[in-house]
């Protein structure tokens, strides 16, 4: 399953490279998207030499976007590209 990387994490004056807010192809309800919840995350550079892993931690908002928690931060480059669903 492919998902989307929207956005990172933020608040008002910050933002957390370690969780992304993914936008997942065929869910766009919270109920769809709870169903998610715990299941892996993998994430490669375009180039193939970087890989991040994470995993599903919650449902961001009613349209079914969920938060992703990852081992490691990920660059700016990162936002707009595919993430793999495992």
């Amino acid at each position: 399953m492919e998902a989307y990387i929207v956005s990172f994490r933020r608040g008002a004056k910050t933002q957390d490279e370690r969780y992304v807010i993914l936008e997942v192809d065929g869910v766009n309800s919270d109920s769809k998207a709870a169903r998610l919840i715990g299941r892996k995350v993998v994430w490669r550079s375009p180039n193939g030499g970087f890989e991040v892993r994470g995993k599903i931690i919650g449902v961001h908002g009613r349209r079914g976007r969920v938060i992703a928690r990852l081992r490691k931060p990920l660059p700016g480059q990162a936002l707009g590209t595919k993430a793999l669903i495992l």
